[in-house]
Formats: structure tokens, C-alpha cells, sequence
């Protein structure tokens, strides 16, 4: 059978390679405790260890009864768009028109839907490296060409406008962003946001921005939407990560007000409509109880992060910029092995621990770097650690 040629620009999904190799390894002997063994820590996967709050699956489950599953809008219920535009208000201060703003089966749908409206053969994105991998091949999905600029600590491993600048050519359709970003947990400087959102709109492009963990930040100096840059900033977002509902697939975009009729035909055509259930529960993330629930979840992940990165600096191990978002851990491994890739086998052999390789994450020197998600149990950190502590000793 002949495949389409564009899969040749589509490579494995490594991060979920290396979850089946540990799942298949905690099956084994090494982590059956009649033999032995001990349980297998997952801290290579990005989903959060809290799932949706009660009057969330409630909500769901009065849907159900209800009988409310018929298809919705292409765009969402109105009252979920609705919803978040309040929040958006509350939390940060914009005000976006709830017609702005179009419902998706998952952030993943908004990224492939965006792509497909905007890109084409010949195209050229820029994105950093590293960058969340599935990123770079929605765009290569479009048959456009992901272009990766290499952003180190010294910039917080994210791109600037200078580069952008430099990297511009005739072909250049726009930037990809990601902010907080997955793998780092760093978001980009307000001022260099600015910046650069300035300097894409000067040349005609588009930006969007990945902002599926916007409501996970730690520092305030970096609580802000790139939305607050201007009406053709395009937003992806998520209720998987600070909403806790990975598996119910739901998602956003905020669109600038001329390409929500382009997305609508296309949704129509691609998905028809998000899950009805989960856009019914989701109506119950706003409500009072659920928020609280999430600010207390919020304070949780930083108390891990606030564990985890001094007791990762106390094993030698490097982290060169302390995340302020999300809740990954970038770390810097080169000083115990020269290939990630390796390493993160070797622990899930001999310490039934779970990391993500920088093989997924870009081309700059992705054999040094290991990610780290401390959205697992404080517990959980804590004997990661203690495994860690007996394997680098070694």
C-alpha cells in the first residue's frame, strides 16, 4: 500500500514510545512485588495526577441522564464560549468577545485545525527547539515546513524577537509558540512577547500561541496571555492541564474575528463538533467550588516544583532555569551519561523510574536533556529522588 508522502515528515511519537516500553517493564518482574520488585514511578508523562473536580463529573453524568448528547454547534455551545470569556475577564483582565472564541476536540484539533486553515506547501513556522514535538508536525501535517529556532538557558529556552527577525524569509508564513512550554515549564517575557508579536505582524505573518498551561504559572511576572498583544494573536488552549480533564478531550481557540467563519466550515467538515458530555461538564470548571479547587491544585504543583528541582540540584544534576510554569523540569544530565535516550532506559530497568528523553523536543544537543513532570504525587517526587540518589551514586 502507497502512503502519502507527508508521513515521511511525521516522526515517532517518542514520548509515548518510551510510556508503552515502561508500562510493558512494570508488567515485568522487577516491578512484582511477589518477586521482588517494586512499583514503576510514571514521571514522564504531562497529566496531571488530580482528575476533574466533583461538580464536573457530576455535570457530566446529569448530561447523560438528561440526554443531552446530540451534536452542538461546530463552534461549541454558546455558553461554554460564553464561560470562557468571563473567565478570561476575571482572571486576566482581556475582554474577548465570546464569538472569538471556538471550541475544539482537544487543544490537539485547535493546532491541526489552525495549521490546516493557515499553512500550506511552501510555507516556512518558526517554533524554538525545543518545543513540544506534535507542534512542529501539525505544521508538517499542512505540508509546511516547521523551521526550529535553537533557544538555550541563557533565553530561557525560548525564542526571541531577534531571531525571529533573523530567521524571516519570503516564505516565512508566521511563528508557533509555546507559552508555558512543554518541555521547559518557561514562558516568554511579556516584553519579548510583545516584541516579537510586533515583529511577526510587521512582516504580515500570524502568531499562535500554545497556551494549554497559561493557568499554571508560578511567577507573576509571567501570568499574562499573549492575547493581551493584539486581536490577531491566535491562542490555543486546553481544559486538560490546569482544568484536569486530559481524557475528556476538550479544547479552544481564540481566533481573531475573520478566521472564525474559515475554522467553523472547517470543524463542520473535520470533527462536526466537540464531545457533547464533556462540553456540558466543563460549563461546571467556572463554577465557584471548581475554581477554588483549581488554585488549590495550582499551589500543589508549585510545592512539588519547589521539592523537586532543589533535591534534582542536590543529586549534580543541572537545571539550568527553574520552570515557572506547567509542570515539567528540564534537566541537564550531561555530566552522568552522553545519551538520554540511555539513561531514561536504564532507570526504568534499574530504578522502575519513568523520565522523557530529549530525544521528542528538537535537534540541539537533545542527548543532554531529560524532562521531568512533577505532576505525579509529592510522594511519588520524593522516592523518584531517593532512586535517583542510588543510580548516579553508581
Amino acid at each position: 500500500m502507497k502512503l502519502a508522502g507527508r508521513l515521511e515528515q511525521i516522526e515517532p511519537f517518542y514520548v509515548m514510545e518510551c510510556a508503552k516500553a515502561a508500562a510493558e517493564i512494570a508488567r515485568g518482574p522487577s516491578c512484582d512485588p511477589a518477586q521482588g520488585g517494586r512499583r514503576m514511578i510514571y514521571l514522564n508523562i504531562g497529566e496531571p495526577d488530580f482528575s476533574a473536580p466533583p461538580a464536573v463529573q457530576q455535570a457530566a453524568t446529569d448530561c447523560i441522564e438528561a440526554g443531552r448528547t446530540q451534536y452542538t454547534p461546530a463552534t461549541g455551545l454558546p455558553e461554554l464560549r460564553q464561560a470562557l470569556s468571563a473567565w478570561y475577564g476575571q482572571r486576566f483582565g482581556l475582554d474577548i468577545a465570546p464569538e472569538r472564541i471556538v471550541i475544539t476536540a482537544g487543544a490537539s484539533a485547535a493546532l491541526h485545525l489552525i495549521c490546516l486553515a493557515l499553512f500550506e506547501r511552501g510555507d516556512r513556522v518558526l517554533m524554538p527547539d525545543p518545543c513540544y514535538p506534535c507542534n512542529r508536525h501539525f505544521v508538517a501535517a499542512a505540508d509546511a515546513q516547521p523551521v526550529l529556532l535553537q533557544a538555550g538557558p541563557e533565553q530561557r529556552f525560548q525564542p526571541s524577537a531577534a531571531q525571529v527577525c533573523e530567521a524571516w524569509d519570503a516564505q516565512t508564513r508566521g511563528v508557533l509558540l509555546a507559552s508555558p512550554s512543554n518541555p521547559t515549564g518557561t514562558s516568554i517575557a511579556p516584553a519579548e512577547m510583545r516584541a516579537i508579536v510586533e515583529a511577526v505582524r510587521e512582516r504580515g505573518g500570524v502568531t499562535i500561541v500554545d497556551e494549554i498551561y497559561l493557568g499554571l504559572s508560578y511567577d507573576a511576572n509571567f501570568e499574562r496571555s499573549a492575547l493581551d498583544f493584539g486581536d490577531d494573536v491566535i491562542s490555543v488552549n486546553s481544559f486538560s492541564k490546569y482544568f484536569g480533564m486530559t481524557g475528556w478531550r476538550l479544547g479552544w481557540l481564540v481566533l481573531p474575528p475573520a478566521l472564525v467563519a474559515p475554522l467553523e466550515k472547517l470543524t463542520q467538515n473535520l470533527f462536526i463538533c466537540p464531545s457533547t458530555v464533556a462540553q456540558y461538564a466543563a460549563l461546571a470548571c467556572f463554577e465557584p467550588a471548581s475554581l477554588t479547587e483549581y488554585e488549590r491544585r495550582r499551589q500543589a504543583f508549585r510545592e512539588r516544583r519547589d521539592f523537586i528541582v532543589p533535591a534534582l540540584l542536590a543529586l549534580g544534576l543541572k537545571v539550568p532555569v527553574v520552570p515557572d510554569g506547567a509542570f515539567y523540569v528540564w534537566i541537564d544530565c550531561s555530566d552522568f551519561t552522553d545519551n538520554s535516550w540511555d539513561f531514561a532506559f536504564e532507570l526504568m530497568h534499574s530504578a522502575q523510574l519513568a523520565l522523557t528523553p530529549g530525544r521528542d523536543f528538537g535537534r540541539h544537543a537533545s542527548h543532554r536533556w531529560l524532562r521531568l513532570s512533577f505532576a505525579s504525587s509529592l510522594e511519588d517526587l520524593q522516592e523518584a529522588v531517593a532512586r535517583l540518589a542510588v543510580v548516579l551514586r553508581r
